[in-house]
């Protein structure tokens, strides 16, 4: 099956293109926005395939896959010569996040669009998005296994958000001071040098750092379930983590906690990085959940049967 989507996210783009298919990914010289290509920090099979917009216009495409507004809005129909996906290439919809705003005003952008499909990554995010009469799938992630890499040598607690300073409240960006007076905290991601943080290194070097604190920080206040919790975990990290969105059903009891109250989380990130042996215990309490339900066999099977079933 040749598959046509934008590389928009990297680490879940990186388990899909595990799969058995070929994978057309859009590419500008410039590779930003409306085409990146092939990942540049991330290891991807040969089938992986950049391709230019005059390559697009004419390409044999059994399925888009679509992630953003912009993409249903014209920008796949533009790269695909005039085809409408959902009209005259099967298509599937993404979403990766959460949604904004008020509650009652959550209407996802392909809502009411019975020719797509509407898949979530979380099951939280499907409860809260408003699809319409558009029919709707959740697929949660699935993770290339990093492997068990933890040492914990380092007394300190690890966090990853990427552009933490632009995304605010929402990263929980703004609890890292309140945090930060109760261990030392090593924040990566982009833009994270503006924070005093870590820019981002190629992915098997993030792990190999991640792995060398003694514990993972997961401050979000209110995205989708983000990746690099789920590899923290596959690298045998304890977690502790704001409890919302996703995160509590993810979290099992003894890989670590999950609050809403700052002071809990303070506590029990302290207790961790004073309690190595406490540390290693929950660290593999969270590798083994996480790769019970993140495993990347099950991710590649649900995504097989749903594009056999967008193309029958």
């Amino acid at each position: 099956m040749r598959i046509l989507l934008w590389h928009v996210h990297g680490s879940w783009t990186t388990a899909l293109v595990q799969g058995p298919h070929e994978y057309l990914l859009p590419v500008l010289q410039e590779r930003g926005l409306y085409g990146r290509g092939r990942a540049e920090t991330w290891d991807w099979p040969p089938s992986a395939v950049e391709l230019s917009p005059e390559e697009a216009a004419s390409a044999d495409v059994d399925v888009v896959l679509l992630q953003r507004p912009l993409e249903l809005e014209g920008l796949a129909e533009h790269w695909l010569g005039g085809r409408a996906p959902g009209r005259d290439v099967p298509a599937v919809y993404v979403e990766h996040n959460a949604p904004q705003g008020r509650i009652a005003e959550m209407r996802h952008p392909a809502a009411d669009r019975p020719d797509l499909t509407l898949v979530h990554v979380t099951h939280f995010n499907d409860l809260f998005w408003d699809p319409g009469s558009t029919p709707t799938r959740v697929i949660e992630h699935g993770i290339v296994d990093p492997g068990y890499r933890y040492t914990g040598e380092l007394p300190r607690a690890a966090v990853v958000i990427n552009e933490a300073r632009r995304r605010g409240r929402v990263t929980g960006t703004d609890l890292l001071p309140r945090l930060n007076g109760t261990v030392p905290i090593d924040l990566f991601g982009m833009d994270a040098a503006s924070l005093g943080g870590i820019e981002n290194p190629p992915q098997h070097a993030l792990h190999d750092e991640l792995a060398r604190r003694r514990v993972y920080l997961h401050p979000i206040r209110w995205t989708s379930l983000g990746l690099s919790l789920i590899e923290a975990m596959h690298l045998g990290m304890p977690v502790v983590a704001l409890a919302t969105t996703e995160a509590p059903e993810v979290v099992p009891p003894g890989a670590g906690t999950t609050s809403t109250d700052v002071e809990v989380l303070r506590q029990a990130t302290r207790t961790l990085v004073a309690d190595p042996d406490l540390a290693r215990e929950q660290g593999r309490a969270a590798r083994e959940a996480a790769r019970a339900r993140f495993g990347l066999e099950r991710f590649l099977a649900d995504w097989d049967a749903l594009l056999a079933e967008a193309t029958s």
